[in-house]
């Protein structure tokens, strides 16, 4: 009757656990993004059309020293091709971005990523990582300088440009003159990747001197939609005096911000796969704001260098770099080597663990390109992981094959201790020293791999060069669950399940793998009781793994498959039947 009443509970408990994952993170997941959905298409659809084009309430720089320029965003919302036709606009193009330099107030605020898509197909719109002001979730970087008793260019000026198209090959150059002697020129650099140079001149041709405050900002409108959850950060970033801060919309939302002394580094705006980030001169001191502002819902990081004084017939040159773009491991490496960038590629999530996430991501990197495939490169890398810790597995194997040899005498003592469990262990202790077997040796392996799992994991769920990556069949996209549905007969029948319904082919797979090798590996110490509540896990594990991407799920398929291999040629080997 004990038995019964602890096999209920470890049910209990297992359904516990399923609901529990449904109820605290795959349903408000879901609400998160309808709410969000909801919310872009509310204002779009009561958006009202704006007389000025071109507009921007409450852009002016304030005229305190070393104060940066907020505001800038437009009340009424228009449609965003509506808004990039309205004014002034020089052309990007290069061979990953295209999009255009907004002439007023020489803002980046349009730019598309042309190698990322929207989703898996193919012909879906290109990702848009920049948007004006004025059209939904806009998104913009700015160069300006604020100043006591001078006119200086803010997010209302209009620029004078040398070109229409910005290119690798072809910098622009913008120009401005405030009438009173002071002359601005900007000169735009753009590489064949992400990375934008922006060179700063100015000119005091008037008769007194001039103090000038340079600063840079990135502003976004509205909280985006988080899709990484607490698997990795999204929101504010930057290396800070050597310090990577991660600072959450939450840390600063309701007109809260945070300042922070720095020497060069770099700070900027996170999403999962996208960057946008201001990048300094190295040499310079500056000081760092993250910032919200309910109006507007705009969320804003920048710096203000040092303030310039400029004595009659002086001038002032600046470079600072923008990157705009993908996350790309390899891309940010370079960049932190050839334009010594500290800790760029920490842009990237890689957790706590970094020291085995970042070199698992550059060994799925290598193995995916090498095989034209990064399921299989997964499969790939599988193989070489479980042969470095072939020693280790072959020494629980071992264990495993000795207590499998043992189970008869195991049965035999607990039949004759019947329900005096106490003396059935100090007789199987016994047993296990005479024999020279360690029930703990299988332990040691489990242990090693919850790191090597959480960080493929996490590895799955940060890297850009998981998304969309599909493998074979109806995998097209190895960082998303399998989608297809044991509730729907896997899509034979016309409805789709909901998401804590969602149970694919390969999860099953999972599963099946977990209860074969969980029949080869013998539990010693268990009770029937215990080992009853242990083979529930399979069934846990298949509906947990059901949400989470399936790469992760091929690996763990895989593995458990070479596991299976491997203990069942070692026990034949030792002369032990498998079950």
């Amino acid at each position: 009757m004990s038995d019964q009443k602890n096999l209920f509970i470890a049910l209990g408990l297992s359904a516990a656990i399923l609901v529990g994952f449904h109820y605290f993170y795959e349903a408000p997941r879901q609400r998160a993004l309808q709410e969000a959905r909801a919310k872009q298409e509310a204002a779009q659809a009561l958006a009202a059309p704006n007389t000025t084009p071109g507009a921007a309430p409450g852009a002016a720089p304030t005229g305190a020293p070393g104060a940066v320029a907020s505001g800038g965003v437009a009340d009424a919302l228009r449609d965003r091709a509506t808004v990039l036709s309205e004014g002034q606009r020089v052309t990007i193009r290069t061979p990953r971005l295209v999009g255009s330099l907004n002439l007023r107030g020489g803002r980046f605020d349009d730019l598309s990523l042309q190698d990322y898509r929207e989703t898996v197909d193919k012909s879906s719109p290109a990702v848009t990582l920049l948007s004006p002001s004025g059209a939904p979730g806009a998104y913009f970087a700015e160069y300006g300088w604020t100043a006591n008793g001078a006119t200086v260019p803010g997010p209302t000026t209009d620029w004078q440009a040398d070109g229409t198209e910005l290119t690798p090959d072809h910098p622009v150059t913008l120009r401005w003159d405030n009438g009173q002697g002071l002359t601005f020129e900007r000169k735009v650099a753009v590489d064949a990747n992400f990375m934008f140079t922006v060179t700063q001149k100015v000119t005091n041709n008037g008769a007194a001197a001039v103090t000038l405050y340079p600063y840079a900002r990135i502003a976004r409108a509205s909280h985006p939609t988080l899709v990484g959850s607490y698997m990795l950060h999204e929101g504010p970033i930057g290396l800070m005096d050597g310090t990577l801060k991660e600072i959450s919309y939450k840390d600063v939302s309701g007109e809260t911000s945070k300042s922070f002394e720095t020497k060069g580094g770099w700070l900027g705006i996170t999403d999962k796969y996208w960057l946008v980030s201001l990048v300094p001169d190295q040499a310079k001191s500056l000081t760092a704001h993250v910032t919200h502002q309910e109006k507007g819902d705009l969320y804003q990081t920048d710096y203000a260098e040092p303030s310039v004084t400029l004595e009659a017939g002086q001038s002032t040159e600046d470079t600072e770099r923008l990157f705009a773009g993908a996350k790309e491991m390899r891309l940010l490496d370079s960049y932190q080597d050839e334009q010594h960038i500290p800790l760029f590629n920490r842009a990237i999530d890689f957790g706590h663990l970094w020291f085995l996430t970042m070199p698992f991501s550059v060994a799925l990197d290598f193995f995916g390109r090498l095989l034209g495939n990064f399921g299989l490169g997964i499969m790939l890398f599988t193989i070489c992981l479980r042969t470095l810790m072939f020693p280790l597995a072959q020494k629980q194997f071992r264990s495993a094959a000795k207590m499998k040899k043992l189970q008869p005498q195991v049965e035999a003592i607990r039949k004759r201790a019947g329900d005096d469990k106490q003396k059935a262990s100090i007789e199987m202790m016994a047993l296990y020293k005479k024999e020279g077997a360690n029930p703990m040796t299988g332990c040691l392996p489990v242990l090693v791999q919850m790191p090597i799992f959480w960080s493929l994991y996490k590895v799955l769920s940060v890297t850009i060069e998981m998304r969309h990556a599909p493998f074979f069949g109806w995998i097209h996209d190895l960082s998303a669950p399998d989608p297809t549905s044991l509730f729907n007969l896997f899509g034979l029948l016309p409805f789709t399940p909901p998401a804590f319904l969602h149970l694919g082919v390969w999860p099953i797979l999972l599963g099946c793998t977990m209860f074969l090798l969980q029949k080869m590996t013998p539990t010693p110490g268990m009770d029937p009781t215990q080992q009853k509540v242990m083979m529930t896990m399979p069934l846990v594990f298949t509906w947990m793994m059901g949400s989470l991407p399936a790469g992760l799920v091929i690996y763990y398929v895989w593995s458990n498959l070479f596991s299976v291999t491997q203990q069942y040629v070692l026990m034949r080997r030792m002369g032990v039947k498998p079950t």
